[in-house]
């Protein structure tokens, strides 16, 4: 019989556990909750944005440049075939897209910048509460008013 190495003895189960134990406490953790919750919202607020380029933004622009419907605009490469689809070159869903991105690239540097101001004036206010002096204990302000009064005697 070949030699056949010692394999120590590891409880599979035992290891699962601790593998699912760990990765509860990974995600449990509260900054992987707040990524996932602002993944969720910046889903939908992606989908807001763009049925608000797509369903208002776009149609009256369309309007001012002459009853243009974006989603339609296109440069044909290929016409249709009995074998093929025609194949078009859409830019007006690109041009949409734009719209959606500079609105939510817009819509995220005026939150951050609200943020940082916010957060700036809480800083200051802390400042100014280390900055003023501490209010004296009574029987400090006692003694200060007894030192006061043999001053002007």
């Amino acid at each position: 019989m070949a030699n056949i190495p010692n394999i120590p003895n590891i409880n599979i189960k035992e290891k699962g556990f601790s593998f699912l134990k760990e990765f509860r406490e990974f995600a449990m953790r509260g900054n992987v909750i707040d990524m996932a919750v602002g993944v969720v919202i910046g889903t939908a607020f992606g989908k807001i944005v763009s049925s608000l380029v797509s369903d208002i933004i776009m149609p009256i622009i369309g309007i001012l440049v002459g009853n243009v419907d974006f989603k339609d605009l296109g440069i044909t490469l290929q016409e249709k075939t009995a074998d093929q689809d025609a194949i078009v070159l859409g830019y007006g869903a690109f041009i949409q897209t734009i719209f959606d991105f500079v609105i939510i690239a817009f819509s995220i540097f005026v939150a951050i910048k609200l943020l940082y101001k916010l957060k700036n004036s809480v800083i200051k206010e802390k400042e100014a509460e280390e900055e003023k002096p501490a209010e004296p204990t009574p029987e400090v302000a006692l003694l200060t008013e007894i030192r006061d009064l043999l001053k002007n005697k």
